[in-house]
Formats: C-alpha cells, sequence, structure tokens
C-alpha cells in the first residue's frame, strides 16, 4: 500500500510538473429549474426557472497541446419554481408552491478538447465530465426560517451534476485569454428530501437542470 501511495504522489508530481497550467476567473450566469422523478398523481409541475449567478476560479492543466483537465472552485446559485397535488389536515385537495434557491460550491472534474486556430488568435474548446457540489446556503419562498426550522436542512449537502459545453478562446496577449461558452448542467442526484417526506413517498427525487453562460479570463 505504501509503495502504491508514493508511485501516484511521483505521478502526480511529475505531471503537476510537466503540464502547463492556466489560472483564470469566470463570471457564470445561471438559469436553472427543477426536474422531477415522481408518480403521476403527484403532478409535480415546473413554474419557472431562477436566474442565478456562479463566479470562481477555473484552472487548466495541459497535459497535450490540445487537451487539457479542468477544474476550480465555483460558487453558483440553483433553483426554480415548483408545485405539487397534496390535501391539507382534513384532506381536502392543495397545490403547495415552492420556490426553492439553493447556493453550492462545486469542484469541475472535467476533460476540455481544444481546436487549433479557426481564426488569428482564435481557438474553440468542448469540455465535458463532472462536479461535486458542496451546499452552503438555502432558501425557500424567500425564507431561511420556517415553522422555527431552518430551510437549508431539508436540502441535501452535496449533489453530483454532469457537465457538457463549448466556447471560444481569444488571445488578448503573450499569456492573457479571453474565454466565453455555454454549459449545461444536469443534476445526477436528489437535492430535496423534503417532498418524500410530506408526499411519503420516498421515491420521489428532485433534481436541477441549469445553463449557463461562462465569460472569463485566463492567465
Amino acid at each position: 500500500m505504501k509503495k502504491i501511495t508514493l508511485l501516484v504522489l511521483f505521478l502526480l508530481t511529475g505531471f503537476t510538473t510537466m503540464a502547463q497550467v492556466e489560472i483564470g476567473l469566470m463570471i457564470s450566469p445561471t438559469i436553472s429549474s427543477p426536474r422531477f422523478i415522481a408518480e403521476d398523481k403527484y403532478n409535480f409541475k415546473n413554474e419557472g426557472g431562477k436566474l442565478g449567478l456562479g463566479v470562481g476560479v477555473v484552472a487548466d492543466y495541459f497535459f497535450a497541446q490540445n487537451y487539457a483537465f479542468s477544474t476550480g472552485l465555483v460558487y453558483r446559485s440553483k433553483g426554480g419554481e415548483l408545485s405539487y397535488a397534496s390535501t391539507d389536515e382534513t384532506g381536502n385537495p392543495i397545490r403547495p408552491k415552492d420556490d426553492n434557491a439553493v447556493q453550492y460550491i462545486e469542484l469541475p472534474i472535467t476533460l476540455k478538447l481544444f481546436t487549433n486556430d479557426v481564426a488569428p488568435g482564435t481557438i474553440l474548446y468542448f469540455q465535458v465530465g463532472g462536479s461535486l457540489n458542496t451546499k452552503v446556503a438555502a432558501k425557500v419562498n424567500d425564507e431561511k426560517v420556517i415553522n422555527g426550522g431552518k430551510v437549508a436542512k431539508r436540502f441535501s449537502v452535496f449533489e453530483a451534476d454532469a457537465i457538457l459545453g463549448g466556447g471560444a478562446e481569444f488571445q488578448m496577449g503573450e499569456s492573457t485569454k479571453l474565454f466565453a461558452g455555454l454549459t449545461y448542467h444536469r443534476g445526477l442526484s436528489n437535492i430535496d428530501d423534503y417532498y418524500r417526506d410530506v408526499l411519503n413517498d420516498k421515491n420521489i427525487a428532485i433534481k436541477n437542470s441549469s445553463f449557463s453562460l461562462d465569460v472569463g479570463v485566463k492567465f
């Protein structure tokens, strides 16, 4: 085990030393909305998306001329409005509506593929991979506390995303690049246990879907 650990550390150190690293800052306006996995009887409906903002640091580690391992840390807000069919304490049908907003710190783990120049100083890139996101705050209907309890507790601590995107980079100087792209984030994990509990059905799942416009500069 010790030998394997030393070998992994050696390979990672060598990779970091040999790789060309580009680090940058990114602003990422995001439109998100909920997806549902539930029986038709609950009649979940998407009542509207939410405009949020992502900001963070990105890093591209080039292990070949046109291939890079891309990661970083991004603070991003997601959510959306939903409604569902339920009953009140007397059994009368009701249709509650929630406006959910959750903030995450994202750790993307992706592969970027770059083209050669398509115009002077301009290249295209394609990105695929995933991210592990950690919840940092949440609101429901603009409230942080409902019935004496913090609403953040109802949301899962972690979220997993699949990422697919593309864009362009523009060389602005010897070591400065501007980039702009569009990315689809598809939530893979249930983010909210509240609806499982209130409807008494463990098969219900709420997942995020979002599109982001990624704009930034790399050095």
